[in-house]
């Protein structure tokens, strides 16, 4: 069902400041950026070769990512595996022993569908699946 790495994804206060790092010293080329969740979070996504950075930037001050933030500073925050279909994977999953956070998959990047994994069955680690 899994397909590989889809991105790493970093949480900044800032996407123009982040990107002095990563785009300007790194040399990363932005893929795109795009606005997404009811504008509530902006993600930059830039090349790096074998797979994305992407950099998520929540853009209210009630963001639970703000207090996330707050708690650990900018930071990886999760990675991202590829996956088929979300709504299969969704359904599946369970029965894998790797429970959904959520009630339903959300919205991820250029149209794909997305969901997290609970992470008391990932170790602590925070994993999403992302696909059509």
């Amino acid at each position: 069902m899994f397909k590989g790495l889809d991105h790493l994804a970093i949480v900044v206060p800032d996407t123009e400041e982040a990107l002095k790092t990563w785009r300007d010293k790194f040399g990363f080329p932005v893929l795109y950026s795009e606005v997404v969740n009811n504008n509530t979070v902006r993600l930059t996504h830039l090349d790096l070769g074998n797979t994305h950075l992407q950099l998520v930037e929540p853009l209210g001050d009630d963001h639970p990512l703000r207090a996330w933030l707050k708690e650990n500073g900018p930071g990886l925050h999760h990675f991202c595996l590829k996956v088929d279909d979300v709504g299969a994977a969704f359904d599946q999953v369970e029965q894998m022993g790797l429970p959904p956070a959520q009630a339903k998959p959300h919205q991820g990047t250029q149209g794909k569908r997305a969901m997290f994994l609970d992470k008391t069955a990932t170790d602590g680690i925070s994993v999403e699946l992302t696909g059509a």
